[in-house]
């Protein structure tokens, strides 16, 4: 099991990162990202805590700790330079809060995020199938998520990147103990977007691949 997209209390989370590495160590993850969510505000704040410790906490842990953020909320004409920022900061997984259905995004942050060339666009909310095609030739991977609320259109997200070929992840955006997702689970999210059993292997694989191309903090 991989995790992309997770949250402490760094942000609006419930858990510090040794619990919260601790929990889905248990669970058997081979890694899993903290991306909490930042803006220009907070992001030099919460991407060294983070580097910090992954150092920490790696040594002592079967679960490797991605640190990343999550752009939430920005504005579409900042996240190209706050991309930047971040990867320059030493965010391992840069994602972009997308245009979910249930929260008022900015148009125009889905295409924006895919144009900086960040690693996971999640709950894109209607992806354009223009979009889709951008994210392939980006590399952009696409997020079919287990969040309640933010899941309400994983089925027109599934539809449209297998249409373009775009690689996707299952990610749980969690935000407490209970939000985590199982091995199983993880996959029954991925088949109720109407994705088959080949196709969540492939995301498996994706998403292993990002992982086995990053430096390993310890």
């Amino acid at each position: 099991m991989i995790d992309l997209h997770t949250h402490t209390f760094f942000s609006d989370g419930a858990l510090v990162p040794a619990e919260h590495l601790r929990r889905v160590e248990v669970l058997g993850y081979k890694a899993v990202a903290i991306t909490d969510h930042a803006d220009s505000s907070n992001m030099d704040f919460i991407i060294p805590r983070m580097i910090q410790a992954a150092k920490d906490l790696n040594p002592h842990s079967k679960t490797r700790l991605l640190p990343g953020i999550e752009l939430t909320h920005v504005p579409p004409e900042l996240i190209g330079q706050l991309t930047r920022k971040a990867r320059e900061l030493g965010a391992q997984v840069v994602v972009v809060h997308g245009e979910t259905i249930v929260e008022p995004v900015a148009p125009g942050t889905n295409l924006a995020a895919i144009e900086a060339g960040v690693d996971v666009l999640s709950h894109p909310g209607f992806l354009s199938e223009e979009e889709a095609l951008l994210a392939a030739r980006m590399g952009v991977m696409i997020e079919i998520t287990g969040r309640k609320g933010h899941c309400l259109t994983n089925g027109h997200v599934a539809k449209m990147a297998l249409k373009a070929g775009t690689k996707m992840v299952v990610n749980a955006d969690a935000h407490t103990p209970g939000d985590f997702l199982t091995a199983e689970m993880a996959r029954l999210v991925a088949l109720g977007a109407g994705l088959s059993e080949e196709d969540y292997k492939q995301i498996q694989l994706n998403m292993n691949g990002f992982v086995d191309g990053l430096a390993i903090i310890r």
